[in-house]
Order: C-alpha cells, then sequence, then structure tokens
C-alpha cells in the first residue's frame, strides 16, 4: 500500500470529528484554518461556533463592525488574524460580490492568506490538488524522511512541499492535507511522539537512527524583548454614573486596535511604584476629590517574542477628570475589546465587569 492511501485509510478510521469537517464551504473552511492557526483545538473550537454563529456567511461578516471582531476574538491572541479577516470579507464582497474566490491563486491574494491556507482552502473546499506544508506536516516529513536540516530554513520547507506534492491523493486532495495535518497533530507530536502505535514506524528514518527527539531541528530563537507597563486605572463620578479610562491602542505596537489604559513604558523594572508613574499622569489626579487605591502586584504576560511585567495604579475621584483619553462608564465595558490581561484585571477588579449598572467603584486592588 503507497504512502498516500495508507494515510489516507489511518485518517478515515481516526480523525476528529470537527465542524469544519462536515462542510466544503470556503467560507467555514477559513474561518477555521485562520482560528486554528496557532491554537490548540479545544481552545478554538469554541470561537468558531460563536464566530460562524454571529457571522455565518462572508456578507455578514463584512458588515461588522471591526470593534465586534475584535470583541468576540478576545482572549485567543494574535489580533492581527481577527483584522485581517474582517478587512478580507470586505474584500471579497468588494472585488468577487460575496462569492469566495476558488482558485489557488484568487484565494492566495486574499489579505492574510499565506501558502498554507490557500492550500487547505483550495483542496478542502475545491478539491484542487495543492499540499499543505504547516508545523505538523514540517514534524511529520522531517522525521519520516530523516531530514535533519532546520526547517525554519527555506530550502527545508522546500524540499518537505516537494515530497507533499508528489505524495498528495489528486482525487481526495482535501483528505489527503487533513491526514498530514492530522497524522502530526495526534501520532508525530512535538513531545513524546506514539511511536509504537505509528504506522509509518518501519518506514520512519528518525525512529530508526533513533532521532525523533532531535528532529524536527530549529534555529535558535531570538532573545525576548522585555517590557514594562504601568497601568494608570483612573475612575472618576460624574452624574450618578462611574466612568473609567481606556486608551485605544494603535500603530504597529502590539494588540493593535485593543484597549487598555492609559500607560507609562518603562525601559527596565527598576521604576516601580507611583513615583516612577507620576510624571506621566499625575497632575492630573492631583485634587482633593482624589484618593489613591494603591497598586496591584505585578503580572507578567509572556508573548511569542516578547514578556511584558504590568503594575496597575487604582485612582478614583468624586468629580470629574480631565484625561486626554477615552471616558466610558463601567456598565458599558463589555462593548470593548481587551488584551487578555487587562480582560483579567478587569475581572478580578471590577466584580460587575461586564455585568450591569454600577453606581460606585470597587475599591477593591
Amino acid at each position: 500500500m503507497n504512502f498516500s492511501r495508507q494515510l489516507l485509510c489511518w485518517y478515515l478510521k481516526s480523525k476528529r470529528d470537527l465542524p469544519w469537517r462536515q462542510t466544503k464551504d470556503p467560507y467555514l473552511i477559513w474561518i477555521s484554518e485562520i482560528i486554528m492557526q496557532q491554537t490548540r483545538i479545544d481552545q478554538g473550537l469554541p470561537y468558531y461556533q460563536k464566530f460562524v454563529l454571529a457571522w455565518p456567511t462572508v456578507a455578514r461578516l463584512a458588515e461588522a463592525d471591526e470593534q465586534e471582531v475584535l470583541k468576540l476574538w478576545q482572549g485567543l491572541g494574535y489580533y492581527s488574524r481577527a483584522r485581517n479577516l474582517h478587512a478580507t470579507a470586505r474584500m471579497i464582497v468588494e472585488l468577487y460580490g460575496g462569492t469566495f474566490p476558488d482558485t489557488y491563486l484568487s484565494i492566495r491574494n486574499l489579505k492574510g492568506v499565506g501558502d498554507y491556507t490557500a492550500a487547505a482552502i483550495a483542496s478542502i473546499a475545491f478539491n484542487l490538488p495543492y499540499p499543505v506544508v504547516d508545523g505538523n506536516v514540517l514534524r511529520f516529513m522531517t522525521r519520516l524522511y530523516g531530514i535533519v536540516e532546520s526547517v525554519d530554513l527555506p530550502s527545508t520547507k522546500r524540499k518537505i512541499l516537494d515530497i507533499a506534492v508528489d505524495n498528495i491523493d489528486h482525487r481526495y486532495p482535501g483528505d489527503f492535507n487533513q491526514a498530514m495535518m492530522e497524522f502530526g497533530a495526534r501520532v508525530c507530536t512535538p513531545a513524546n511522539p506514539d511511536c509504537v502505535h505509528c504506522i509509518f514506524r518501519t518506514n520512519c528514518l528518525a525512529f530508526a537512527l533513533r532521532q525523533v527527539e532531535s528532529i524536527p531541528a530549529r534555529a535558535t530563537k531570538p532573545p525576548l524583548r522585555h517590557r514594562y507597563f504601568h497601568y494608570l486605572v483612573a475612575t472618576f463620578e460624574h452624574e450618578n454614573r462611574v466612568y473609567i479610562f481606556l486608551n485605544k491602542r494603535t500603530g504597529k505596537d502590539i494588540w493593535k486596535n485593543l484597549y487598555d489604559f492609559p500607560q507609562a513604558e518603562k525601559t527596565s523594572g527598576a521604576e516601580k511604584g507611583w513615583p516612577a508613574y507620576e510624571r506621566e499622569f499625575g497632575k492630573a489626579l492631583h485634587t482633593d476629590q482624589t484618593e489613591y487605591l494603591g497598586v496591584s502586584e505585578p503580572s507578567t504576560c509572556l508573548l511569542t517574542h516578547q514578556k511584558l511585567q504590568m503594575m496597575f495604579y487604582r485612582f478614583h475621584s468624586t468629580e470629574k477628570i480631565d484625561l486626554p483619553f477615552l471616558a466610558v462608564p463601567l456598565n458599558e465595558l463589555w462593548h470593548y475589546p481587551f488584551p487578555r490581561p487587562v480582560e483579567k484585571y478587569l475581572s478580578e477588579k471590577f466584580p460587575l465587569f461586564p455585568g450591569a449598572h454600577c453606581k460606585n467603584p470597587n475599591r477593591a486592588l
């Protein structure tokens, strides 16, 4: 039995029952592929279900407001994926009348769609023989063929792509691609692969050479960038409502178009406490009606190439404060998309977030 047939037989018996495997709708397949990038199935599945329930067609997604899309995406990370989904939906409506393009090149030209995603959509939705090469496939193929060069090198990825092109089943390219990814995700795993039950064990060069744990090879990771965020969490009372200041993140930094608090970033972790922060926002808070409620314990957030340390300074005023930031009623916070660390802080320190009307601030730190 040749490789592709053996792999497809395994897949048909062992594949997981996932909703995007029950459809040929390119829109739904596109949504699933974008959500599942850098995401575990158990984490991404609820987001997929919420997403297609909110916007079941590309036209509906195109009509949505970006803030709504980011809010639903909240907690999933890599927010550029959500921004690209929304922008691409509008692109499909504008250029293709809301009909998803049906050729590899037209799919590849969509914003946020790379070689892998284009091949996945083309093969699964339109039965076109374009192989996918993601992390699971790279790991599976480098072990099977004993490829010791770093998978971060373009030449290695090209070699794997050539192997996949030679082996793809032209009758069932979508199933073949999903089988390749499924095998890498469930059998040829990054750690503790199930070599004992692997159907390709007798042909696997990495297994024969006892190099399973060292393949695939990776280039040295760049050092983490350490950043120190000092957040001002300022609330004030006005006309029987409590407001909080938010900052919309723009530019090319992390968390673009999400909301956090007014922020001072320091170059090291040496400066701590309110005196180090006062230069940025202290003047507006120096009134008899403003109370400093203290500072949270430092919290950390690990991103792909960055490690953030965050401190949150609480102030509350019984009169209106003027700061050049967006003042939002506490009971309307649920409308806004936040990075996970900020959402976590709000959930812990403001028990009514994202609940009903809040007349008085929660003063717990």
